[in-house]
């Protein structure tokens, strides 16, 4: 039985009165099973004796009994003016310790893919929060859009535009919860009849999720210049591209293979499907602009704020082509189930305030400098390595001998450092090794700049033993 405090101070309690005896010894009972299995912690007020035996149905005398009996026993105190409370020495049973199912992290994270948690722009954010909850509409606190709120795909229009050469307008932006959602969709969309081509090497979470789905990914050799687009399979449906700096290898999409990609797309009617997963980040030069803006009609671009804000916002955004906004929309479902509307409102704010802008020139600089610092102190420490691909983005590929790409995750490893092999990404049917070879994918975005230097040092060490100095 659940009694509540019936208007007065108290708490409400969940009782079972099942134990043996009378009313009074069950509610003894109850409350201490309570008390010991820590449901009723040190310093809880109590309900009132009458607001406890209206609710339990019992008579006020047997709450006040057993009440006393428990002040008498030391699990509860009672004092004039202040209620009945559990004691504060009685303590609940410390939890029992689980066994770990997984080894504990390694003290220097150097895996790819994650941005420095710490230089999120929480006062950009809230400001920008405040101002967007007191201009927003009655209607955005009820069911959400599936398109998407429309104060953030206006903004999205409007800085997609400007920054990656984007053509699309609001009505044709898809707001969801990040690539993988949009994978997802576009896969329901698109169904499992006909595989995609996909980069040889590339995230194992993305082919996975298209599996899932009941598609069959057909690998796309790459080099230095991108994938090579001349040789897409045929009967592919649609090409999961990374053209702005290809992950993990790090090459851009040559300007003849962007344009290969969409001969590929109009002569076969199908789709190219652009993951723009870093293009803001560019430090050699300005960011190249997007496949999307040579061909709307036949290309998906896909975006998210998890490499520049954060992966905890659950945001990103299609911009499709006019045929699939119906059919994405339908997928997606009636209600808005993914973002969160308020946090919706408030990246078209940062967007539409230009903090965004500011906030991304700032980690663009972080970035760079902790880029450049990896490639001297390699340089430096194991000049058997050479860092490859274009400056960019959060990550580094570096190029080892062949064989050794096993042995130098053991060595690091053993330095406490977390680091990734690049046979980790290379699609199961592409030949072994593949075009890239051996080679590290190695994160600089995540450690503390306090840890940063000791991360390289442990990095370069483990290198150093598998290779020579």
């Amino acid at each position: 039985m659940t009694a509540s405090d019936g208007g007065g101070p108290g708490v409400d309690l969940h009782l079972e009165l099942s134990a043996a005896g009378g009313r009074r010894a069950a509610l003894v009972a109850a409350l201490r099973e309570a008390v010991r299995g820590g449901r009723l912690a040190p310093g809880t007020r109590l309900p009132p004796y009458r607001s406890l035996a209206a609710d339990l149905g019992v008579a006020r005398n047997t709450v006040a009994d057993a009440y006393a009996e428990l002040v008498a026993e030391g699990w509860l105190t009672s004092r004039q003016g202040s209620g009945t409370r559990v004691a504060e020495r009685v303590a609940a049973p410390a939890p029992r310790s689980v066994r770990p199912t997984a080894p504990p992290p390694l003290p220097h994270d150097l895996v790819q893919g994650k941005p420095d948690p710490a230089a999120f722009p929480r006062t950009a954010w809230a400001t920008a929060a405040r101002r967007a909850l007191a201009a927003a509409p009655h209607e955005a606190f009820g069911i959400g859009d599936p398109h998407g709120r429309t104060e953030l795909r206006h903004a999205l229009t409007e800085y997609l535009a400007r920054v990656r050469g984007v053509r699309t307008a609001p009505d044709r932006i898809v707001v969801c919860s990040g690539a993988a959602h949009a994978l997802r969709l576009l896969a329901r969309v698109l169904g499992p009849a006909d595989p995609w081509a996909v980069e040889a090497y590339g995230l194992p979470f993305h082919r996975g999720l298209l599996a899932e789905s009941g598609i069959t990914t057909l690998p796309v050799a790459v080099d230095g210049d991108g994938a090579r687009v001349a040789d897409i399979p045929r009967p592919a449906r649609a090409v999961l591209l990374t053209p702005a700096h290809q992950f993990p290898t790090g090459g851009p999409l040559h300007p003849e293979r962007r344009a290969g990609a969409l001969e590929w797309a109009r002569e076969s009617g199908g789709l190219v499907i652009e993951d723009d997963y870093d293009g803001e980040f560019r430090y050699d030069r300005r960011p190249v602009g997007a496949v999307q803006g040579l061909d709307p009609e036949r290309t998906v671009l896909v975006g998210s704020v998890s490499k520049s804000l954060s992966p905890a916002l659950r945001i990103g955004w299609m911009c499709l082509p006019s045929t699939l906004v119906g059919p994405v929309v339908a997928a997606k479902g009636e209600r808005e189930p993914h973002s969160s509307a308020t946090d919706q409102l408030t990246l078209a704010d940062l967007l539409a305030s230009g903090a965004y802008d500011r906030h991304v020139r700032r980690m663009r600089r972080r970035y760079r400098l902790r880029r450049d610092r990896l490639t001297a102190l390699l340089a430096e420490r194991a000049p058997a390595v050479r860092v490859t691909g274009i400056a960019a983005g959060l990550h580094a590929v570096l190029e080892l001998p062949p064989g050794t790409e096993r042995a130098a995750l053991a060595a690091t490893a053993r330095r406490g450092v977390a680091v990734e092999g690049l046979d980790l990404y290379r699609h199961p049917d592409a030949p072994h090794p593949g075009v890239a070879g051996d080679g590290l994918v190695v994160g600089y975005a995540t450690p503390p700049e306090r840890l940063y230097e000791p991360a390289l040092e442990a990095l370069c060490a483990g290198l150093a033993e598998v290779l020579g100095a």
